[in-house]
């Protein structure tokens, strides 16, 4: 099927560019692989989003963004990974998926990012037996249990209050003496009742059928111990999804990060990106949502010439 506008990816950003797409009178389609709302999913609580002074939770942000996209008459294909980005006759792109093939005028990658890894001993053997990398996602199954979140960013340190009203004992550990996270977030922290483990780090996750407890090494004094815990979070950042691009011939920086101008072009005429995957330094639900509706906005002229 023939699209005006593709867009790669359902988080904030590609559900901004649907929105403004479909309302421009673009063809529009969405391709998420997993469930439309991307990142949004994994936040417990927004409270410096604009238009909501008492905050609202990820979930609910992802769901009105949803809403609103379908609404002006977006097509959003869940459950559909895109595997590659071809440049056709005449400048068309073709996204193929897993599933399908669609041909476009315009694209936008909008597919943001992954959760990094410790990579440590015990971590991929046990995800899902006690590994976690999103405490709003599977936070009720550690209720009443001891629980170690690791990082020192606002994910980090926002999974760990969430957590801290769930489990029975939260740990936070940070491989540094102060956190990255916002202040509002960190004195927060002071008040629930987390314990900081400062200057530590994972050195390998132990268990049986499931997490059992944590080597811990605390690099200020040298000292390795071991923690008896029943889960572990993993909030230490993320990784560009930007395979497609750099296969495609999409320039990215070192760290895979999308390159983008002024006007979230690429160096592909027709390929814009917005959001989580590109170089843009501040990763906040607002900057993605403003690189969308610049994308959008190029987009739209590019497809109408």
């Amino acid at each position: 099927m023939e699209w005006n506008l593709v867009i790669i990816g359902a988080g904030p950003a590609g559900l901004t560019a649907g929105i403004y797409a479909a309302r421009s009178g673009l063809k529009t389609l969405i391709l998420e692989e997993k469930q439309a709302g991307g990142s949004l999913l994994t936040i417990p609580w927004i409270e410096n989003y604009p238009g909501f002074p008492e905050g609202i939770s990820g979930e609910d942000l992802a769901r009105r963004m949803v809403d609103q996209c379908l609404r002006y008459g977006a097509q959003i294909y869940e459950f559909e990974r895109a595997v590659g980005l071809k440049v056709g006759n005449c400048g068309e792109k073709i996204i193929e998926t897993d599933k399908a093939e669609y041909h476009a005028n315009a694209v936008i990658i909008a597919s943001g990012s992954r959760h990094k890894r410790l990579s440590v001993p015990g971590e991929k053997e046990f995800e899902g037996r006690g590994v976690s990398y999103c405490a709003l996602c599977d936070g009720a199954f550690f209720r009443g249990l001891r629980v170690l979140v690791v990082g020192g960013g606002n994910t980090a340190v926002t999974s760990a209050i969430y957590m801290s009203k769930i489990a029975s004992k939260v740990y936070l550990a940070h491989r540094r003496r102060e956190l990255r996270a916002e202040k509002i977030y960190f004195n927060r922290l002071i008040n629930s009742g987390v314990e900081i483990l400062w200057n530590t780090e994972v050195r390998k996750i132990n268990g049986d059928t499931k997490v059992r407890s944590v080597t811990l090494f605390n690099n200020e004094t040298g000292i390795e111990s071991e923690l008896a815990i029943d889960g572990v979070f993993i909030c230490i950042g993320e990784s560009p999804n930007s395979e497609i691009a750099r296969a495609s011939g999409i320039n990215v920086d070192e760290q895979g990060y999308i390159i983008v101008g002024s006007n979230q072009e690429t160096n592909v005429a027709g390929v814009f990106a917005a959001g989580d995957v590109t170089a843009c330094p501040v990763k906040q639900i607002g900057t993605a949502v403003g690189q969308a509706i610049i994308a959008v906005n190029e987009a739209y002229k590019y497809v109408r010439r």
